[in-house]
């Protein structure tokens, strides 16, 4: 005669969910209060950005109950050893990976002149506590004036030019730079210049010269492009004016890789008009209003990389600032590495897994010292 079998006892069944890996009620709640207790700074970080209560509470607590409360605690946490195929194509994702990109390229300043400034009262208060700091980085030696200096951060090299021309005078016919490496790739991405009033350029057409009022077509490296210049669709898909920025951000609609520039106004570029009283500060101000969006944003917070840097040195090479802000990077940290725009590109290059390394980008040290994992 078959004997019934008998019931599992309370710590039997323990005992089997956790071999199963699944959670009990009791864990459950456990770890929703130690998320919510471990997770008050992002919470307050993310509605301190201009997020809304019960949306920033919604994406932080969910992360930490994917990922346990190292998510809140800036530890690492080890990633997933599957991959998945995400939308906007690219190279499989893994777990925990760096998904979307903002850079943020601001003009001419030493950051001896940032750190500790009155006149950048966001950069040092609000910023500075929340993200991790390069203290030696540097625009590429003897590199000057501007244009030198983007082109470097999208091809890993100046073309050997020492000037600010118009693209008619300094364009490349090289297909060998980032972003068509990322579209070759299927990786999505776009510039937001910005410009403002009447008469401002407004991404109608592929931008040749210093359109609108305080554009800057040499703070727009893809504009000497011919790969994208020359093709009237390919450059009004992904060269846009950065009032379409908050648009695509707020519907979630952002590109991988946004390469975003201050018009002259906000840029803290010197000798201009509207800026001349402050310049710091106005650059500062303009950083306040905008950067909390993207820390705000659903492409932010699901693994997503803001860098701040500045095109070149008002002195000599620098050093230059470079802030990086993540859910994947330090807080509060800083270091004193050696560090130019190679390491820029370098870093863009690791997180999007596209190579060859472009030129100066093949020897320069990355970023990833900035950050808990990466990428």
């Amino acid at each position: 005669m078959r004997q019934r079998p008998k019931a599992l006892g309370f710590v039997s069944l323990l005992t089997l969910l956790v071999a199963l890996d699944v959670a009990t009620p009791l864990e459950a709640v456990s770890r929703s209060r130690q998320c919510r207790k471990a997770c008050r700074e992002q919470i307050a970080s993310c509605v301190g950005a201009g997020g809304r209560p019960r949306a920033c509470r919604r994406r932080v607590l969910g992360r930490c109950k994917r990922e346990g409360v190292a998510a809140c605690r800036g530890e690492a946490f080890a990633p997933s050893t599957t991959t998945t195929t995400l939308p906007g194509g690219g190279s499989p994702a893994a777990g925990g990976a760096i998904r979307t990109v903002f850079l943020i390229v601001m003009e001419n300043t030493d950051w001896a002149d940032i750190e500790g400034s009155s006149s950048a009262p966001y950069i040092n208060n609000t910023l500075l506590p929340l993200a991790s700091r390069a203290e030696q980085y540097y625009n590429p030696p003897n590199m000057h004036p501007s244009l030198p200096n983007y082109l470097w951060l999208e091809a890993g090299t100046n073309f050997n030019i020492l000037d600010d021309n118009l693209p008619s005078q300094n364009q490349q016919s090289t297909t060998s730079h980032l972003v068509t490496m990322l579209e070759a790739a299927g990786i999505s991405w776009k510039t937001y210049q910005e410009d403002e009033g009447s008469g401002a350029w407004d991404g109608s057409y592929c931008p040749a010269g210093n359109d609108g009022n305080w554009y800057d077509v040499n703070h727009n490296p893809f504009a000497y492009f011919t790969d994208i210049t020359s093709r009237t669709a390919r450059c009004h898909d992904h060269v846009r004016p950065y009032s379409e920025f908050p648009t695509d951000l707020a519907s979630n609609m952002v590109p991988r890789y946004n390469f975003i520039v201050p018009d002259l106004c906000h840029d803290m570029h010197e000798n201009i008009s509207c800026s001349q009283s402050n310049r710091v500060r106005f650059g500062d101000t303009w950083l306040s209003t905008e950067v909390p969006k993207i820390l705000a944003s659903p492409a932010y917070l699901d693994n997503g990389a803001l860098f701040i840097t500045w095109d070149e040195a008002a002195s000599n090479d620098g050093p230059i600032g470079m802030i990086v802000l993540s859910p994947k990077a330090k807080r509060g940290y800083s270091n004193s590495i050696a560090y130019d725009h190679g390491s820029t590109l370098r870093t863009l290059q690791e997180i999007f897994g596209v190579s060859p390394m472009l030129r100066g980008a093949a020897t320069a040290t990355d970023l990833s010292d900035l950050f808990v994992s990466f990428p």
